[in-house]
């Protein structure tokens, strides 16, 4: 058989209908499934679909890096607000041995001292620069192990204490003495106040906070201010207070000047000046809970820049990190638990014009912060009430605002002092 030119193989080629080896060619393989007919691509490029899905991933890719970038720069800013108190840390390290022992539990305390510092933005505003400053108001922030209650004691600045030897800020120590407390600051600072608690208390200070007139100011400001209500018009010059009576809302100077007010208000004691301090960071504490600020970034960031920018802590709060876990902790606290009281004192016994300890209230109070134990609070049998301006304090002995003996009886384990707490508003 020869093979044909249609065939030159010489193999049987495909039979058509009659039988017979036809010449008809293999059929052609599939064309390859087209992936773009769909999406509406074409040979030329992709379609708009698969544009605008590319251009909504890059979008949002610069999105999420733009927002990375803005969160790191906020931040940074805030961590870089604040400032670090190491002397005070080192001044400390040196006298570990003497020092309480920590709470069981992870109790905290928390030393807040707030200073007159005339200087700087201050300058010539509250009275003249004389290149040092004293705690103008001190409190002891004890934070319960279980985060369920804090308790805040102020310490009045004209308690009689014994201060300790303390390095001054020119290298020298200052002899151990028996002085109002506020000297200690004014002595050698933070280091110094910190002893000076500790030895008065017993209960070892984990953390401290300084603040100063302005940063008060700006803390206030941030929350849009304080409602307070007033029976009498005020009029202070030294606090630089002039305030309509009735209900209003404070922010800046006239908060600084409520709450620096001596003369003025009350029966011009110190006393009062103690309660209606604590009233007013009660209702500053309400009106943060309340208002949602911790849980609302829009306005928690200006709290949170003037917060950084007024304080000088130790190293472990000294950062944004710190403090949030620090604050975090204490925000699920019921307002009816966050409670204000005054460190149970009396009239010094050799000058009326200063306070001391009255006992055993305060070494029973003293004694169940130190145990993580629970204290009540209960307020004062007569609220403060405005008072026309007077020629100065009130002579005649003062009431003790914290020895708990009058009203209800206290249990054996929980001792209840005269206070206020953060579920109470100013006025009444």
């Amino acid at each position: 058989m020869t093979d044909s030119p249609e065939n030159p193989s010489g193999r049987p080629g495909p039979q058509g209908p009659a039988g017979e080896t036809g010449t008809q060619d293999a059929p052609l393989a599939a064309p390859p499934l087209d992936l773009t007919a769909e999406s509406g691509a074409t040979s030329t490029g992709p379609g708009p679909r698969r544009r605008w899905l590319r251009w909504t991933a890059v979008g949002l890719s610069a999105l999420v890096l733009a927002l990375a970038g803005l969160g790191w720069l906020v931040y940074t800013k805030l961590d870089g607000n604040i400032r670090t108190d190491s002397d005070t840390l080192n001044e400390l390290e040196k006298y570990e041995a003497e020092r309480p022992k920590s709470e069981p539990g992870g109790a905290e305390n928390v030393l807040l001292i707030g200073t007159d510092r005339r200087s700087g933005e201050n300058s010539g505003k509250y009275g003249p620069d004389n290149g040092t400053q004293r705690s103008d108001t001190t409190i002891l922030l004890h934070a319960s192990a279980d985060r369920r209650s804090a308790t805040a004691v102020s310490i009045p600045r004209d308690l009689m204490v014994q201060i300790p030897e303390c390095k001054r800020s020119d290298g020298k120590q200052s002899a151990p003495q028996f002085n109002q407390f506020n000297w200690a600051f004014e002595f050698a600072g933070a280091a110094c106040s910190i002893r000076t608690v500790e030895k008065m208390t017993g209960i070892r200070i984990d953390h401290h906070m300084i603040v100063d007139f302005t940063g008060f100011k700006k803390m206030v400001d941030a929350v849009d201010g304080v409602d307070v209500c007033l029976e009498r018009p005020v009029k202070d010059d030294e606090a630089h207070l002039r305030l309509p009576a009735g209900w209003q809302t404070l922010r800046g100077e006239d908060a600084l000047g409520y709450v620096r007010a001596r003369k003025s208000l009350g029966d011009g004691s110190d006393t009062q000046r103690m309660e209606r301090q604590q009233q007013f960071l009660a209702a500053l504490v309400n009106k943060v809970q309340s208002n949602g600020v911790l849980l609302n970034p829009r306005r928690l960031y200006p709290l949170l820049d003037a917060a950084t920018s007024s304080l000088i802590t130790d190293e472990d709060l000294a950062s944004l990190r710190g403090l949030y876990e620090w604050v975090r902790g204490l925000r699920s606290i019921p307002t009816e638990k966050v409670q204000f009281l005054t460190v149970p004192r009396q009239e010094y016994r050799y000058n009326t014009d200063r306070d001391e300890l009255a006992q055993p209230a305060a070494e029973r109070l003293f004694r169940q912060l130190g145990k993580d134990r629970p204290v009540s609070v209960r307020p004062t049998s007569t609220p403060p009430s405005p008072a026309p301006p007077g020629p100065g304090p009130a002579s005649g002995p003062r009431e003790d605002s914290a020895n708990g003996s009058a009203g209800s009886s206290p249990s054996p384990s929980e001792p209840t002092f005269q206070g206020t707490t953060a579920e109470r508003g100013i006025c009444r």
